[in-house]
């Protein structure tokens, strides 16, 4: 499973030109799902991602997490993030998990954050989607739960 994060002061995301999600002061997840991803992927990232000091304290120190700063995710499903760009132009995407698969841990992904006290809005899955955000900082983050 592969999360790029952003850090954001806003956020949102449409489809057919409707906001579907929005959120204040938090980070942007854009979420991949591969075949071999399960529940042990999903407990890493949320906790990684809950705990990540890159809020900026009362000393302007990038020193306090997601919980700290009481922050919001907006989760947005993402397979690109496992395009296989090495032979041709035209990236393949045989490593993401297919749809129903991805969903399901996309799906669980957002409640275990909701379960910690995270607001979580989202995208839609599988859809052609619009973000737009203010990346705060810039602070944007790769994890991949393979590399913990």
């Amino acid at each position: 499973m592969r999360a790029v994060i952003q850090r954001a002061k806003d956020a949102n995301v449409s489809v057919n030109e409707k906001i579907v999600g929005q959120i204040d002061d938090g980070f942007v997840i854009l979420l991949g799902v591969t075949h071999e991803d399960n529940e042990e992927d999903i407990n890493y990232l949320v906790n990684k991602i809950i705990h990540l000091r890159v809020f900026e304290d009362e000393n302007g120190k990038m020193n306090d997490s997601l919980i700290d700063v009481n922050g919001s995710v907006l989760s947005i499903s993402q397979f690109t993030l496992y395009a296989d760009t090495k032979k041709g132009r035209r990236p393949s995407f045989t490593q993401a998990a297919k749809p129903d698969f991805a969903n399901q841990l996309y799906e669980e992904f957002n409640e275990k954050l909701k379960n910690q006290g995270i607001q979580v809005e989202t995208g839609q899955f599988g859809a052609m989607m619009n973000v737009q955000l203010t990346n705060v900082g810039p602070v944007t983050l790769i994890i991949d739960s393979k590399d913990k």
